[in-house]
């Protein structure tokens, strides 16, 4: 909370702890960020993946660019000073909170179904067909299409600093719902991205489908609270501020 924000109302009760004061002008870098990244990963795995795989992934990465978008315009509708109603004052923390659940989540949801897909590829590590490759050939191509193991789970390792934004005070959330809240909301998420990355690579993408879903679901209706919280909170704010004495004209 800022230094010159007051903490109690002109009722004598507590005000709502609204976010600190964010750079708008940072935040609209992250909406360029989150447009152009997903759309061109999404672009990439159009050209080098499979059909049968990659389709929920590439659903996810667009969904992060179009929240992305919308983000930005909860973001440019900030009122930078005087004049602004209850929710232009909120527009950076809600298109934060948009970015934060319904781009991030999916992006990182993502990335790990990707980068599997990727590293298999049929048109990045296709074999030389066996009538036509030499000897060496056929060990460089069996050398390719080797398995990359454990370590295509690295891009997932993302999800780990996320988490620690969200729950360490970083995250918009955090000032929108109860510390406990906050720390399931957080767990659901590790536990949805996780059980999808784990289906995805068990081929089992009715099953990934279905918990893409519910994390789709379980973001959109915490973002949709969070920005009529944060406007139910400048509201009372707003109303409960104590005003300054006027100083008396010498």
């Amino acid at each position: 909370m800022a230094k010159d924000r007051p903490e109690t109302g002109s009722d004598g009760l507590p005000l709502p702890i609204l976010p600190p004061d964010r750079d708008g002008r940072v935040w609209g870098r992250m909406v360029r960020i989150m447009i152009f990244t997903p759309g061109f990963l999404a672009l990439l795995l159009l050209k080098t993946g499979e059909p049968t795989s990659f389709g929920i992934t590439v659903e996810l990465l667009m969904l992060a660019c179009a929240a992305a978008a919308v983000g930005g315009l909860f973001i440019a509708s900030q009122a930078v000073g005087e004049g602004g109603d209850h929710s232009s004052r909120v527009g950076i923390w809600s298109g934060s909170l948009v970015i934060e659940l319904m781009a991030v989540v999916p992006f990182l949801c993502a990335i790990p179904a990707l980068f599997h897909e990727l590293a298999h590829s049929a048109l990045l590590h296709g074999k030389a067909p066996a009538a036509a490759a030499t000897a060496a050939t056929a060990a460089a191509a069996a050398a390719i299409d080797t398995s990359l193991g454990a370590s295509e789970l690295l891009p997932a390792v993302a999800l780990l600093p996320f988490m620690l934004y969200q729950l360490a005070g970083f995250g918009t959330l955090t000032y929108i719902v109860p510390k406990a809240a906050n720390w399931v909301i957080n767990i659901v998420i590790l536990g949805l991205v996780v059980a999808a990355t784990v289906t995805n690579r068990q081929a089992n993408y009715d099953t990934e489908k279905t918990v893409v879903v519910v994390l789709v679901v379980v973001m959109a209706i915490t973002a949709f609270y969070g920005v009529l919280k944060l406007r139910q909170m400048q509201m009372d704010f707003d109303l409960r501020h104590p005003t300054k004495e006027a100083k008396e004209p010498k």
